[in-house]
């Protein structure tokens, strides 16, 4: 087998990665026993069904869900995850989407739930074929289905839905099971959380297999058997062009058993060793006061805020931020407050090996007002 030793795109800039899992900056790092998995599988063939299995075999006992399947990522597991209830298992109703003719196709959501992740999840709907209803309230909600024709109620569980979480999945759960119909659970960046998401209300939970837990990009569907079949068969319809690769499945299984060997309380504990870390530069930069905020979700970490005084910085937060993104290496941050003066920071992707550089970067942005 050939060697190749040349560096692949050598010219692309390296990312200090201080936002999180962000999308368009690739995520996450996978560990190194998830790479080699990915390498190895790359280099064999596999009767791909048997390893669609066992990875579902293996992420349904991780999570304590009934049943599992790998489609390609949390996006695309949305889209199959309202087909399977619009659609079923029926060959015909399989084949005929995303005409929903004569099938439920209703599908039921919070207004503050039509979350935005590089894509509307009201898109993800449709490209099932679906109408997304959004509903200002929980009442609201009872109301539509009541109505009838309706495929699934459509949950979200992230910071980007304002006041989601597991009293409001519950309540949703309740009137979506009252009235015969499933909920489904967008979790995308919740995999600390499998099991208690698994044992909670929802029929099916979605998570993201390149958030966290640090594998290619992948989608988990974990959930009732009924319904991963379902979207399972998807994949040989309006989902063939979702289907999980090989190497992702392979990367799966790997990260799943590197999940195994992680004690959670030892990762938290690495994440705060990182922010107080910052958190003490930060203490010495004029201008800045800095404020620790734990995840909302529920997921163990915090996150710091660089509070920015720009009368004392004579430069603004979006204006450190763009500094940032421009330089090289490129430092990205969570920019969702910088309207307000805000710089967030989640540690969750950088190495300790990294904080003095990206201390030093961050620093000298802030001093160049």
């Amino acid at each position: 087998m050939p060697s190749f030793s040349t560096p692949v795109l050598p010219d692309l800039k390296r990312v200090i990665n201080a936002w999180g899992t962000p999308t368009p900056y690739g995520v996450s790092r996978s560990d190194p026993a998830v790479a080699e998995a990915v390498a190895l599988m790359l280099q064999r063939h596999v009767v791909l069904a048997d390893l669609q299995t066992l990875a579902g075999r293996e992420l349904a006992a991780w999570s304590g869900a009934e049943s599992a399947c790998v489609t390609h990522c949390s996006a695309a597991a949305i889209t199959l995850a309202v087909a399977a209830c619009t659609a079923g298992t029926d060959a015909a109703r399989v084949a005929q989407l995303p005409d929903s003719t004569g099938m439920p196709s209703r599908v039921l959501l919070l207004a503050a739930h039509q979350v935005h992740y590089g894509q509307a999840i009201t898109q993800a709907v449709r490209l099932a074929g679906a109408q997304p209803v959004p509903c200002p309230a929980p009442g609201d909600v009872a109301a539509e289905l009541a109505r009838g024709g309706i495929a699934c109620v459509l949950a979200v569980e992230s910071h980007l839905a304002t006041g989601s979480g597991p009293a409001v999945t519950d309540e949703l759960a309740a009137l979506a099971h009252a009235a015969g119909v499933p909920l489904v659970l967008d979790a995308a960046a919740q995999d600390w959380r499998a099991r208690e998401l698994v044992a909670g209300g929802a029929d099916l939970v979605l998570l993201s297999g390149q958030k966290y837990l640090r594998s290619p990009t992948a989608g988990l569907v974990l959930g009732r058997a009924d319904l991963v079949a379902a979207l399972d068969a998807q994949h040989g319809g309006i989902g063939r062009a979702m289907k999980p690769t090989k190497e992702a499945l392979a990367g799966v299984l790997a990260a799943i058993r590197v999940r195994a060997a992680t004690p959670q309380d030892d990762w938290c504990m690495a994440q705060q060793r990182k922010l107080d870390a910052v958190a003490a530069a930060a203490g010495g930069w004029p201008g800045v006061v800095v404020e620790r905020t734990s995840d909302p979700q529920g997921n163990g970490f915090a996150r710091l805020w660089l509070n920015v005084d720009a009368v004392v910085t004579r430069i603004s937060a979006a204006g450190v931020i763009e500094l940032l993104r421009a330089g090289d290496p490129v430092v990205v941050v969570a920019p969702h407050r910088s309207a307000q003066g805000s710089i967030g920071l989640e540690l969750t992707s950088v190495d300790e090996e990294e904080l003095p550089e990206l201390c030093a970067l961050l620093a000298a942005a802030l001093n160049a007002g």
